[in-house]
């Protein structure tokens, strides 16, 4: 995951692009930044899901069929 003084610095990022005073070097950066968030974000709830077994109200288990074979894929390696 990212780190904490990665996020604070796309947030200040953040306000002086809000603020109008941001520089194209900072403009790059601040993508490279999100990227690198988004990046970890998507890994991280990939991660979650793959953990999750979804059952109906009458207790039936319908997780989708390509997640189980993910499921079973991750435990295989």
């Amino acid at each position: 995951m990212i780190s904490n003084e990665k996020i604070a610095r796309i947030n200040e990022l953040a306000a002086k692009a809000k603020a109008g005073v941001i520089t194209e070097e900072e403009k790059a950066e601040q993508q490279k930044l999100r990227q690198e968030y988004l990046k970890g974000f998507r890994s991280s709830m990939k991660n979650t899901l793959k953990s999750v077994k979804i059952i109906d109200p009458e207790g039936n288990d319908v997780t989708p069929e390509k997640l189980k074979r993910e499921k079973k894929n991750n435990r295989l390696h």
